[in-house]
């Protein structure tokens, strides 16, 4: 998506939008009638109260005739235009710009920086900044009472619409900026979470396959004696025959698509359910790499280890592969792995004989969506998701992740560490 692009995405939730345009409304018809009854301000009371019945009005529509529970962003441009108008016409005929609720003028284009897109937001501010110089040249005198005169300086005057324009900006700036990481980052939460459930779906079919396997292997056997009794017996009949050849075929074929849907056919039907040591969740995802990749991983255990069994989690798997991988695919020819576990922590350390992490990226490591300038490694590199997503795993179970450019090598160093009484946690 262009970043000056409107995103069919963007959209407002109509409730919590309409929610707070009564709360602007009902303050608007309090202060005006409170200003004109109680301290005897005086102004156009009923024109005042009309423009106000205006976005009464507008509210009414959004309720009773706008059915759709989000806004699009092109209908909350339009509503949010109205605020700022219909907020300016009160303003116009209460002294205009030095009307002290002015203030309140930037509030919609502040709103829209974080729930519309860029374009829409783009037009808010410059209609509200249209407005702001409007109201600074043309508007009726400020109210006051009676017996009193309120005087403004010229300087203080147009201080005031230069203070409103540049709060205007700073604002939105910020608001839209903070917006767009959180979008971004709820994006990538959000595949995050769609990769994760795929993951869990095939574990899921895996088990179910393997149980599959197990439960239909004794119905097989016995179809299995019973078909080879009925060849004995009907050998001599070639058509019976060829018939139960063909039944005792199909069967075997049966039993072999079951078992290539478990896991891992070799291995027994519980290795899906029983507790892993770090070393053997390591162990088995460099054995799925060396299958497809022709560089050299270098395993190493601490001699001194207190290995410590873990119940098999597919985030620390998921999240373990992801670095592993990235070691793999930025790598020249090899990749260390360093496992160490005693008392108190275990550690894997993964290490590779790349260029290591580019110095404009290396500050945000472990964010979404980043990409280096550097050309060597630009064609490698994807948008940081991978990282993302293992770091976010990971973490969530308990570990502390370090990244940087290794110190002893030329190429990048993760450092993933838990504390042993957090493991036991999972």
């Amino acid at each position: 998506m262009k970043f000056f692009e409107t995103s069919k995405y963007f959209s407002l939730k109509k409730s919590t939008y309409i929610n707070l345009r009564w709360i602007a409304i009902i303050g608007q018809l309090i202060t005006v009638n409170v200003i004109y009854f109680f301290f005897d301000f005086r102004f156009n009371l009923i024109l005042e109260n009309s423009i106000i019945l205006i976005g009464a009005l507008s509210n009414l529509y959004l309720i009773y005739i706008n059915k759709n529970t989000q806004l699009s962003d092109k209908t909350a441009f339009l509503f949010l235009s109205i605020d700022i108008l219909q907020l300016s016409c009160l303003i116009y005929l209460t002294g205009g710009i030095i009307n002290p609720f002015s203030i309140f003028l930037i509030i919609p284009a502040i709103f829209s920086s974080s729930n519309l897109g860029f374009r829409s937001n783009l037009l808010l501010v410059s209609l509200t900044v249209l407005v702001i110089i409007f109201l600074t040249f043309f508007n009726q005198p400020l109210p006051y009472p009676i017996k009193e005169h309120f005087h403004v300086d010229s300087y203080y005057y147009y201080s005031i619409p230069i203070a409103l324009i540049i709060a205007l900006i700073f604002l939105n700036y910020f608001a839209l900026t903070f917006g767009s990481e959180s979008r971004i980052r709820k994006e990538a939460l959000n595949k995050m979470e769609e990769i994760m459930s795929k993951e869990h779906e095939l574990l899921s079919l895996g088990g179910q396959a393997a149980a599959a396997a197990h439960s239909l292997g004794t119905p097989f056997s016995t179809m299995k004696i019973i078909s080879t009794d009925l060849l004995e017996r009907f050998k001599d009949n070639e058509d019976v025959k060829k018939d139960i050849e063909l039944l005792s075929s199909q069967l075997e074929r049966c039993s072999e698509i079951l078992k290539k849907l478990t896991l891992n056919p070799i291995i027994e039907d519980n290795f899906i359910d029983r507790d892993l040591t770090m070393a053997e969740y390591v162990s088995e995802i460099v054995k799925s790499f060396q299958e497809v990749s022709k560089k050299d991983f270098i395993v190493n255990y601490d001699q001194n280890s207190n290995p410590l069994n873990i119940t098999k989690s597919i985030e620390i798997i998921y999240g373990l592969r992801n670095f592993i991988g990235n070691a793999n695919k930025f790598s020249e020819n090899k990749i260390f792995i360093n496992i160490k576990s005693d008392s108190d922590f275990t550690e894997v350390m993964i290490e590779d004989d790349g260029e290591g992490y580019p110095k404009d990226v290396l500050s945000k490591i472990g964010e979404p969506y980043i990409k280096s300038f550097k050309s060597s490694i630009k064609s490698k590199s994807g948008l940081g998701l991978g990282i993302f997503i293992g770091k976010t795993l990971l973490e969530k179970n308990y570990a502390n992740i370090l990244c940087r450019n290794s110190q002893t090598r030329s190429g990048a160093e993760v450092s993933i560490k838990w504390k042993n009484e957090d493991l036991l946690k999972l």
